[in-house]
């Protein structure tokens, strides 16, 4: 999501001597704010068939998963040091399992009225949820790999509506 439009944009967590800071939002407009994030895990034929099959040791992958990347997102500012605290209102973590690549997309949408935006918490429960079909996989097979966490699109805020590259 190389954007130019924000290529010339001042670094928001930068102050002027040059130093990490927290952005102040206190003067933003609240307005409804939506992110959708996506990823990618692949796997094994082996470890896919299990996790398709609900055949894993340790449970249900899903389920434990999408918990996982909900968490994830309501814990982003415990995670992400000039994240903002945020009242999420909702948080959505879907799964599509990819038969022909042996692989798991995962999408996040985060939701709130607020004065910042939701990117890094989506981002944050594509990632976790990620992490956590690792886990739950990897006594299968150890070598899976995670890729393409992206943002897909974002409302609200100055910017209001903001789309990847790829998406139509």
């Amino acid at each position: 999501m190389n954007n130019p439009e924000f290529s010339n944009q001042a670094l928001s967590h930068v102050d002027q001597q040059g130093k990490a800071a927290m952005v102040d939002v206190s003067d933003k407009t609240v307005t409804q704010r939506i992110a959708i994030a996506e990823g990618f895990i692949s796997m094994s034929a082996t470890a896919f068939d299990m996790l398709k099959h609900n055949q894993h040791k340790k449970g249900d992958v899903l389920a434990v998963a999408r918990i996982a990347g909900i968490q994830g997102a309501k814990k982003c500012s415990d995670l992400i040091p000039l994240c903002h605290p945020l009242m999420l209102t909702k948080v959505q973590v879907d799964f599509e399992l990819i038969d022909s690549r042996n692989s798991v997309r995962i999408e996040a949408m985060c939701k709130l009225a607020g004065q910042t935006g939701v990117e890094m918490e989506a981002l944050t429960a594509v990632s976790v949820a990620a992490l956590t079909l690792f886990d739950m996989c990897k006594a299968v097979d150890p070598a899976m790999q995670i890729s393409g966490i992206q943002v897909l699109q974002k409302t609200g805020g100055k910017s209001d509506h903001l789309k990847a590259k790829n998406e139509a």
